[in-house]
């Protein structure tokens, strides 16, 4: 078999046989094909798309590409979450606790943060001596004893994705649904959950800007899910405008242990009681999502998700006084309002440019060796629909380098559009995708 084939088949839009894909990702993975041809392939899978066969032949390959982790040792129903990425999506670290502190195992391998998107692992590691990087015995056994655990994945896990989102995202092809479905879905099938959540993001801030194509990704996600006899809910969310008030990394463990002291903002309060209540019920510790979200809101009065995410971070080395102690967390130097220039409403803040601005900070990565700066970030002081005058302030940004200011407060303040009239917000949740089909909400 010759791949030059295979890209002129694909290229001519005529379906890859399982054969031809197993071909593919064994011998890239092997370093066979080189990255010319497999970029070659990549825009021939970006133009001319996969059908469900194809989107699952890929996933499956690359799932067989390195090691599936086996999580039979954890008593019960083992539920994981997923987001396709946003900004101030800071809904693991708070996501997470609540649903152990309701009985149900998360045994969760998170990534770091590339572009305008924040990354579950880099916000961890804000957190002084905390460890992301265990052995799969020393994970298991955390799980086990906390119920919760959340580490970067292992080498070994799906490699064949590893190599292909390095050479996607240098070839514009990061956007492609088969890709981001097989790439997002090996991933998650191969960490061992027996069920999972998956929230599709949508809006200035996601990969999926349109609610379209988040539908569309959403539901093949889940059709791959079922189809490998997995438990799967999708959620589609709304991140037209940031989540949360704060965006860069010690800020977001910050906002994180508001939620979890039953405090914090209100959208990201309400996204992880969405996703938490659909985690219990694939967990089957809760019959009803009303059920689900009535328990998660006890645990969160109580305190007992705090005391969680508290054990977590102990059993990880971390240093635990962050949680009554914020100040142990990185601070930036420096910090700078960003003020109205007119009176009105908030009628958009433009997510990707707000993450932008983080990024241009040092609280995200411009590529993958770039490296952050666990202090720095912005922290929003108004929402789209809040009432503004001028010269109130709209943001503060935490920085310590006084030349990437200047650029980030300049995309900051381009990110927020005043209008006279009060703008209709769209819900925070759109749609919900399982096996009996699609619900909208807008």
């Amino acid at each position: 078999m010759r791949f030059s084939d295979l890209i002129i088949k694909k290229r001519n839009g005529l379906k890859l046989t399982e054969n031809d894909i197993i071909f593919m990702i064994e011998e890239y993975n092997g370093g066979k094909i080189p990255d010319y041809q497999m970029s070659a392939m990549l825009m021939a899978i970006y133009f001319k798309g996969m059908n469900n066969s194809e989107i699952r032949y890929l996933t499956k390959a690359m799932i067989d590409s390195g090691k599936i982790i086996d999580l039979s040792s954890i008593p019960g129903i083992k539920v994981d979450k997923h987001s396709t990425g946003g900004v101030g999506d800071t809904t693991t670290l708070a996501l997470a606790p609540m649903v152990a502190a309701a009985g149900v195992k998360v045994a969760k391998m998170s990534g770091r943060g590339l572009g305008h998107t924040g990354g579950t692992i880099d916000k961890l590691e804000s957190i002084e001596g905390f460890k992301t990087e265990l052995s799969l015995n020393k994970f298991i056994k955390i799980v086990k004893k906390v119920g919760v655990s959340i580490i970067s994945s292992t080498s070994d896990l799906v490699p064949a994705d590893k190599k292909l989102y390095a050479l996607r995202d240098v070839t514009g092809t990061v956007d492609s649904i088969p890709l981001i479905v097989s790439s997002i879905m090996s991933k998650k099938l191969a960490a061992g959950a027996d069920a999972i959540v998956l929230d599709i993001t949508t809006g200035s801030g996601a990969f999926m800007r349109e609610y379209k194509d988040a539908l569309k990704l959403g539901k093949i996600m889940v059709d791959i899910g079922l189809e490998f006899k997995k438990e799967i809910i999708g959620v589609v969310s709304n991140m037209d405008e940031p989540l949360g008030f704060a965006i860069g990394n010690s800020l977001e463990v910050k906002e994180a242990i508001e939620i979890l002291k039953n405090k914090g903002p209100e959208d990201l309060r309400r996204l992880c009681l969405v996703l938490g209540s659909y985690m219990l019920k694939l967990g089957r510790v809760t019959k009803t999502y009303q059920e689900g979200k009535n328990k998660l809101e006890k645990i969160l009065k109580s305190g007992v998700a705090l005391n969680k995410f508290k054990e977590m971070i102990i059993a990880q080395g971390g240093n635990s006084g962050i949680i009554d102690n914020p100040k142990l967390l990185p601070l930036a130097k420096h910090c700078t309002k960003i003020k109205a220039n007119k009176s009105g409403y908030i009628q958009k803040i433009d997510s990707r440019l707000v993450g932008e601005s983080a990024m241009l900070l040092g609280a995200g990565r411009e590529e993958k060796e770039s490296k952050i700066d666990l202090s720095v970030g912005i922290v929003l002081k108004k929402k789209v629909g809040n009432r503004i005058n001028i010269n109130e302030d709209l943001a503060e940004v935490h920085y310590n380098d006084s030349e990437k200011l200047k650029e980030a407060k300049k995309k900051l303040l381009s990110s927020f559009i005043i209008g006279i009239k009060k703008p209709v917000k769209l819900p925070l949740i759109l749609a919900t995708i399982s096996r009996q089909g699609i619900k909208e909400f807008r």
